[in-house]
């Protein structure tokens, strides 16, 4: 028996698929190191955050809390981000202002309540790009009887994500990333000239009102689902008649994607680990660092479901296979036969959030204008990280940003510690999902509100890696 064959049978739930709610340790450790892998039949050497339990990442179910340490096996210092963990107190997360680094071989305490929904854990330096990001799921309590699958997706290239950021033309601002005053490297300072020739850049594209739009500045070697390609996907085998949660998490680090669904219509249950009202649809974009919860009905009558991320402007493809048992799995093309669109705000002002923030009006509103300049540098403001003028907060504070994106590029904007509700665009003020990550497209405004209820210092950064490692990020001072 073929892998092929031995992953459509009745045991291919391994990886990162899982049926009910995994076995998850009370206290657990994570583990930080290096890892092999195999992509387009090359050996890769990547990195991987190992749970107590064996698994990538954190399974958790509601109520439980992350307790224990946090072991780097790596060679080199970490600065660990908790992505989407609302409970984390500011000084168990290093991707901070004086955060600092944890040292080769050594271990990090935690101890907080785990936000439940679906999100995930990454590194806040370049070797994210190394595929250092896993899984931080939290299984609600009203999840229901439900076959959870978790997708990671990620870009990959057989070079180091240093020769990427040079082949951008930028530099790196970020090196003494956890200090309590990184100072920028050298590359030139921002200005009103357009940066210099992206690598892999898809040209041509033409937005709303005739402006031309970019995506992917890097021509990648491969796009992963759970760490494999189209060439050869992981095969979840689902139950006819069954109910699949696909919890989807864009590890990607400069790459967005549209999730689709096939023949199966999925309900959108959940964005960046919120409910929503539930949103039929087969096709969503997922920005850097987004989630979505997707619900499928496995039909009665049983088959091959594929579930496709296509790449943002481009034909390019990954994903993995649902299938029942006993079903013939064909081989699948990494290339869809029409490009797709660039990503927007379609999604958000479709969905509604289950829980949005009370009705009250906002303390003030700040205007983020996000900005390119020559040598591949980004800004927030006018100003790399390490210029940057700190954004002020008090406890207890709504702030309403208003992002202005006149660049060429969709950014897509978090913000650390907290969630913020999607409440404008372009045509208007409306009710929109609770999210930590949002889509900012080319030439179009986008309103969120925040409420501010812990102490600490917050970064407010892009998620496209080489956009944040270049300049663009900005912090909010909570006091």
């Amino acid at each position: 028996m073929d892998r092929r064959q031995f992953l459509a049978g009745a045991s291919a739930l391994g990886g990162l698929a899982a049926s009910g709610l995994p076995v998850v340790a009370q206290s657990p450790l994570l583990h930080v190191a290096t890892r092999q892998i195999e992509v387009k039949r090359k050996a890769a050497t990547v990195f991987g955050v190992t749970g107590a339990n064996g698994r990538s990442g954190i399974l958790a179910k509601e109520g439980e809390r992350f307790s224990g340490a946090v072991l780097n096996g790596t060679p080199d210092p970490l600065v660990m981000h908790w992505h989407g963990q609302i409970h984390a107190p500011a000084d168990q997360d290093r991707a901070r202002t004086g955060g600092g680094e944890l040292a080769a071989g050594k271990s990090d305490m935690h101890d907080f309540l785990l936000t439940p929904g679906t999100h995930w854990m990454h590194s806040h330096q370049l070797t994210e790009q190394q595929l250092l990001a896993a899984p931080m799921v939290t299984r609600e309590k009203n999840a229901g009887d439900v076959q959870d699958v978790i997708v990671m997706l990620h870009d990959f290239s057989f070079r180091s994500p240093a020769e990427l950021l040079a082949g951008l033309g930028g530099a790196n601002v970020h090196r003494g990333h956890g200090a309590t005053n990184p100072q920028p490297q050298a590359g030139g300072h921002a200005g009103h000239a357009m940066p210099a020739p992206m690598t892999g850049m898809n040209h041509g594209a033409m937005g709303r009102g005739g402006m031309q739009v970019h995506a992917n500045d890097i021509k990648y070697d491969a796009f992963l689902a759970n760490d494999r390609t189209l060439d050869d996907p992981e095969v979840v085998q689902v139950g006819r008649g069954g109910k699949v949660r696909l919890r989807i998490i864009n590890g990607a680090t400069a790459t967005a994607f549209f999730v689709d669904t096939g023949t199966i219509t999925a309900n959108c249950i959940a964005v960046d680990g919120n409910p929503c009202v539930p949103h039929p649809a087969r096709r969503f974009p997922l920005a850097q660092g987004q989630r979505i919860d997707l619900l499928v009905a496995i039909p009665t009558t049983g088959g091959v479901f594929p579930i496709f991320a296509q790449v943002e402007a481009d034909r390019m493809l990954t994903g993995i296979v649902l299938a029942t048992a006993g079903a013939n799995i064909r081989r699948f093309s990494d290339r869809a036969e029409h490009a797709a669109s660039h990503t927007d705000m379609s999604l958000d002002m479709a969905l509604r959030a289950v829980n949005p923030l009370p009705q009250k009006p906002p303390g003030r509103v700040e205007h983020i204008i996000l900005g390119e300049g020559a040598n591949y540098r980004w800004t927030i403001n006018g100003a790399i990280h390490g210029e940057h003028k700190p954004i002020k907060a008090k406890v207890g504070e709504r702030i309403e940003f208003m992002f202005m994106n006149p660049t060429i590029m969709m950014h897509p904007m978090h913000i650390h510690g907290h969630h913020f509700q999607v409440v404008g665009g372009r045509g208007g003020r409306f009710s929109g999902p609770v999210r930590d990550t949002m889509i900012v497209p080319p030439h179009t405004p986008v309103l969120v509100a925040v409420d501010f209820d812990k102490p600490g210092n917050w970064y407010l950064h892009c998620h496209h890696l080489y956009h944040m490692a270049t300049g663009m990020m900005t912090e909010v001072v909570v006091n």
